[in-house]
């Protein structure tokens, strides 16, 4: 058996010809969805992830706002730019790329966000709201990568009402949230949180429906650890530089023969990459389409 590959690529393709009509909609009424990054410093790979995320969003009709400061920037000067696209009338959402300088406190800045622009959906307040609500339609941003991560499924034709679901990993960008959204009503799963401090995660793993692999562990997951027919979606990055090529390749938590075993696979990249992507678009539309409710 090899498993079907759950292609993030074209699912976030139809997610993007969704939004654009959703963002000419909001053109006809005189909106347009503006989205902000800010950056600070010139780290090569945030650019590069900033410079990507602007391409998409204006390919679909946003409207990008780069805003960057040097890597000496202060404390006040990145907290007076948060101010100030919190204040702008044309920005619905923002992301702050991270990390940040070393000397700047990054709890006290993405605090600072406003709740209602915060595109990653990680604020605190956010989280908060994703805690208590339990039944009722959602009116607050979502975390991208676990939101993308059960839209993947869904979109393949995926039913998670009464599966378990193994979430390895505990960050606040994967692993906390994931289990928050995938216990939710309307998806019904059940799940099991396991990490690098659990002694031994195989039994966890082999008893799953769904594993979603975020710990950041180079290929943690074998094959050995998975359920046949099980739905395996690779989250976890680990960069290291090839010693032939000199360049940085990026590895999953998932070992590559897990395909042999599982039934659906999402792989690393390609897979909820790009998802995050979209749904960090989405997250901005519909602060737009709030706008004018």
């Amino acid at each position: 058996m090899t498993a079907q590959v759950l292609d993030g690529r074209a699912a976030s393709a139809a997610i993007k010809e969704e939004l654009a009509e959703r963002i000419a909609a909001l053109k006809a009424r005189g909106v347009t969805p503006g989205i902000a990054t800010v950056l600070v410093g010139a780290d090569p790979a945030s650019q590069l992830y900033v410079g990507m995320k602007h391409k998409q969003s204006e390919a679909i009709g946003m409207n990008s706002i780069q805003r960057e400061l040097p890597a000496d920037a202060t404390q006040e000067d990145v907290e007076a730019l948060i101010d100030e696209l919190n204040a702008d009338p044309t920005c619905h959402g923002y992301i702050v790329q991270l990390p940040l300088p070393k000397h700047i406190d990054t709890d006290r800045v993405l605090e600072r966000i406003d709740p209602a622009k915060d595109a990653d959906g990680l604020h605190p307040t956010n989280l908060g709201k994703l805690v208590l609500n339990v039944n009722s339609p959602i009116s607050t941003p979502l975390p991208c990568t676990p939101r993308g991560v059960i839209e993947l499924l869904l979109r393949n034709g995926y039913d998670l009402n009464g599966k378990h679901v193994v979430v390895v990993g505990r960050g606040v960008t994967i692993g906390r949230p994931m289990g928050l959204l995938l216990t939710r009503r309307d998806i019904n799963a059940t799940v099991t949180q396991v990490h690098t401090g659990t002694p031994d995660m195989s039994p966890y793993l082999r008893q799953a429906d769904v594993i979603v692999a975020g710990a950041g562990v180079k290929h943690l997951i074998k094959a050995d650890d998975v359920k046949p027919g099980a739905a395996i979606l690779d989250v976890g990055v680990t960069r290291e530089t090839d010693p032939e090529t000199g360049k940085n390749k990026v590895y999953g938590d998932v070992d590559p023969a897990v395909a042999e075993v599982a039934g659906y696979l999402s792989p690393n990249p390609g897979g909820v990459g790009p998802m995050t992507v979209a749904l960090l678009m989405t997250n901005v539309v519909e602060a737009a389409e709030r706008s004018l409710a």
